[in-house]
């Protein structure tokens, strides 16, 4: 009892008004006075003055619990003019931080997710859940965070440039500098962001790895010619596989190959040899597009030969005989033509000459 005795007169103490004739600074009456010098309280003639009891009269002690938290609010600038001269006062301080708070709650857990992105959402750096298009809400920071990730943006990463000279081998023992790029998305956004600590070298080194496999399949002419898009649709297939068994989250979208072309080495040799299959080819072509025209005309006139033959059956004089007219006139057309005049042989009639003798002549019988 004697302790908590103790520990009340200290805070009465702390919040009495200390001013007074005997106080320290010798203000108005009301304080306790100054011991004496032998140690017992007394005035200034060595009277001890009557002590007030407790709730009695103006004292300035804190007599009851509402006083004391009057004076603490007042002494904290909860009252008016409590504060301290020159300090802000502790209540505009106090609704600021309140203020600060509802703010970073609201920016913290309300989330807007666009049509094009997938939230992750990490409970304390664990993953907890994936959060799709729209207004979601979590727990704030930094209990949830969220990470937003775009899914639909196609990326596309380039390899085997020509400054890198990377060369790959064919599967008829050929070298091929061969440049192609890979365009890719995410499929799975948390596998993409967890699983894999470096995805874009990943998919970087599974599209060589792949490229390479298939590459080493085929001939150097067919690299370079006519099987590229065999080649693209063979390696965008081994490349999703072998990232699905990764479980990546990447979905390869496509290979495009940009250059394949044997080493500057003998890149010149090679393009001639190219040029002269391809006029060898061309002429083969001509060829065959020539054997198909002779074919077709020879079956025209075998066919117009049968019909022949039917009407020579019907009347075999008759088209014996105009068919030695129409071969004459046929061979006559072209070549330069001489009438002699034999005895006994009328020549052709020259109509348009005689039309004009005959009125000349008619006079004369």
């Amino acid at each position: 009892m004697s302790t908590f005795m103790g520990w009340g007169s200290r805070i009465r103490g702390l919040f009495a008004d200390t001013k007074g004739p005997w106080g320290p600074s010798g203000g108005d009456e009301g304080g306790d006075p100054p011991s004496s010098g032998d140690g017992q309280g007394g005035g200034p003639w060595g009277e001890t003055p009557p002590r007030r009891r407790r709730g009695v009269g103006g004292s300035s002690n804190v007599t009851s619990l509402d006083e004391f938290l009057q004076r603490s609010r007042a002494r904290f600038g909860g009252g008016q003019g409590g504060g301290f001269p020159g300090r802000p006062d502790r209540s505009l301080i106090f609704w600021a931080f309140i203020a600060f708070i509802i703010l970073w709650l609201l920016f913290t857990s309300f989330h807007v997710i666009s049509p094009g992105q997938r939230g992750v959402v990490t409970r304390f750096g664990r993953y907890s859940s994936t959060l799709g298009p729209g207004v979601s809400i979590t727990l704030p920071s930094p209990v949830d965070r969220v990470i937003k990730v775009d899914v639909e943006n196609i990326r596309t990463i380039d390899l085997g440039s020509a400054e890198a000279n990377d060369l790959m081998l064919t599967g008829d023992q050929n070298l091929l500098d061969i440049a192609y790029s890979v365009r890719w998305n995410i499929r799975t956004p948390e596998l993409y962001l967890f699983q894999l600590a470096q995805p874009d070298e990943t998919i970087r080194q599974v599209a060589e790895s792949a490229m390479r496999a298939v590459v080493s399949r085929v001939s150097l002419n067919d690299a370079m010619g006519d099987k590229r898009a065999e080649i693209e649709t063979q390696v965008a297939e081994t490349m999703q596989r072998i990232l699905d068994s990764y479980r990546s989250g990447v979905q390869v979208q496509g290979i495009a190959i940009k250059q394949a072309d044997p080493p500057d080495a003998v890149n010149d040799a090679f393009k001639e040899v190219t040029a002269a299959q391809q006029d060898a080819q061309s002429y083969v072509n001509q060829a065959r597009a020539y054997a198909l025209q002779l074919t077709a005309k020879a079956q025209g006139e075998a066919t117009a030969f049968d019909k022949v033959y039917e009407q020579y059956k019907l009347a075999p004089d008759v088209t014996r005989r105009r068919m030695y007219y129409e071969t004459m006139e046929q061979v006559l057309s072209k070549v330069d033509k001489t009438i002699i005049e034999a005895p006994g042989v009328t020549p052709y009639l020259p109509l348009p000459e005689v039309k004009k003798a005959q009125p000349a002549r008619e006079p004369q019988q």
